[in-house]
């Protein structure tokens, strides 16, 4: 196998697809990158088992067809260190590669391209057209959610919901919930859920781009295939049953708090310093047209914030965990927050004041 291709062309689909390959692994081959020469492209692809990277490019030039795995972090760093605009060369022998450039030579241990795996084919019974920014907002509003390393395995990544001309995203990890919904300009969509894991949802917030560049999504029974010009994502689900998000979010809430979102999220930003490291609980004492933050820790430091709000109603006093709001705030675009209250012991509803797309459910705290 032999090719030449400018760095900068490598680079780029290098560093996409390197996002799939675990640094540790059991098995030895999964270190490592399929490099694939097929009619004067370079095919490059990153898997884990769970989820899979694939991008191409194409060469400067290349001898002949053939296929070869190298260390995917190793030839990541070489390639990176290279001058900006060198010209690479690159020759695989029996069991080893040669990465040159101007008077820069590296030899690289490979593995049979024949081990390396696939995923199997597999059939989409759904499939979807929208842009990458459509895509992306709509998972960067919910992530924050998801759970990290839960036993409820089926936590651990985001819901997707489609339904006649709708996408929707759903993360939750027991405490808080958000949710997020497009519109999609596809009548006739099926109804279904899958649950992306975790992994996957953080390869493809990397992976996607803020413009309006076409993105296909496919879903099959097993795995979710992402398609954009540049890469194929290809990820397993999640076998599990997401939880009944409908159930979750509060009704007959009547206590309805306006507020400036970024006077609120400074507020409780500087109150978070003095909160308890561990439990990082805030009390919110609400009384007519105005709301009073305080923090305390086991040192017996208080921090106490007041800010006015737009409340009209009873006074309430409840805890939340400080970092659930500021994940909340900190991904609202509008500048005016809304707080849905009933009681202490009843989850607040919080949604963007002229934003229907979006709301958060965040269950109170005992202090």
């Amino acid at each position: 196998m032999k090719f030449s291709i400018n760095r900068d062309a490598f680079l780029k689909p290098l560093q996409v697809v390197s996002g799939a390959v675990e640094r540790r692994h059991t098995l030895p081959i999964l270190s490592n990158l399929l490099l694939q020469v097929d009619n004067g492209q370079l095919k490059l692809t990153g898997t884990d088992l769970e989820v899979e990277l694939v991008s191409s490019v194409p060469l400067e030039s290349a001898d002949m067809d053939a296929a070869v795995t190298v260390p995917a972090k190793k030839l990541l760093d070489i390639v990176r260190s290279l001058p900006e605009g060198s010209t690479i060369e690159f020759t695989s022998q029996e069991d080893s590669a040669t990465v040159k450039s101007g008077r820069s030579k590296f030899k690289l241990s490979t593995l049979s391209s024949d081990d390396f795996p696939n995923i199997d084919d597999w059939k989409s019974d759904i499939h979807l057209v929208t842009e990458q920014a459509i895509l992306k907002d709509l998972m960067e509003k919910t992530h924050f959610s998801m759970a990290n390393q839960d036993v409820r395995y089926y936590l651990n990544g985001m819901l997707f919901e489609t339904d006649n001309g709708m996408l929707r995203s759903v993360a939750t990890d027991g405490h808080r919930l958000a949710m997020s919904t497009c519109a999609i300009d596809q009548p006739g969509l099926a109804q279904r859920q899958v649950i992306v894991p975790r992994k996957g949802v953080v390869e493809l917030l990397r992976l996607l781009g803020d413009d309006d560049q076409e993105v296909s999504v496919s879903i099959g029974n097993n795995h979710i295939r992402v398609e954009t010009p540049e890469l194929v994502f290809t990820s397993k689900l999640v076998d599990g049953r997401f939880p009944d998000y409908r159930r979750v979010l509060p009704s007959g809430g009547d206590k309805v708090v306006v507020a400036h979102r970024d006077a609120l999220r400074q507020s409780f930003g500087r109150a978070s310093i003095l909160s308890n490291e561990k439990f990082r609980g805030v009390r919110l004492n609400l009384s007519s047209g105005e709301l009073c933050i305080t923090a305390t820790n086991p040192e017996q430091e208080q921090a106490e914030e007041v800010i006015e709000v737009d409340y009209q109603g009873d006074d309430l006093e409840i805890g939340f965990n400080v970092s659930y709001l500021l994940d909340v705030l900190n991904n609202i675009d509008d500048e005016q927050v809304s707080f849905t209250l009933s009681d202490s012991n009843s989850s607040a509803l919080i949604e963007p004041q002229h934003d229907e797309s979006c709301c958060y459910v965040i269950m109170p705290m005992r202090l």
